[in-house]
């Protein structure tokens, strides 16, 4: 896959809710994932690693309320995309964010991805 095609697949897959289809089907076994300082998951490696911090992630939500997903912006192996999303976190109450989604692509697969956004504060 090139890596647009990547990119146009990720997005499809998460404006529908499949992230962790989108994981297993899109990632390297050996993919990294960067979260911004200070967060729980600053840095994990690993498809493994990554699908575990995303299984932790949803299940401290309560409600999700909706979500957006822009489209792909390409630019050689690297695509961004706008994710919005509004959701009740348990114990945390409803918070609206958005974050800006950088990927790495290498061999048709996402081989790095990293987030951009304002932690939530308890």
């Amino acid at each position: 896959m090139t890596t647009a095609q990547v990119a146009n697949r990720l997005v499809e897959l998460c404006r529908t809710g499949a992230w962790a289809q989108a994981q297993e089907e899109l990632y390297a076994e050996n993919a990294e994932s960067i979260e911004p300082a200070g967060t729980p998951w600053e840095s994990v490696k690993g498809k493994k690693a990554i699908q575990e911090k995303a299984a932790q992630w949803f299940s401290s939500v309560e409600e999700v309320h909706g979500s957006e997903v822009s489209d792909p912006l390409v630019a050689g192996n690297f695509f961004s995309v706008r994710m919005m999303n509004d959701t009740t976190m348990k114990g945390m109450g409803r918070n609206q964010f958005e974050e800006i989604c950088l990927y790495e692509v290498q061999d048709g697969k996402v081989i790095k991805e990293q987030f951009f956004y304002q932690p939530m504060m308890p």
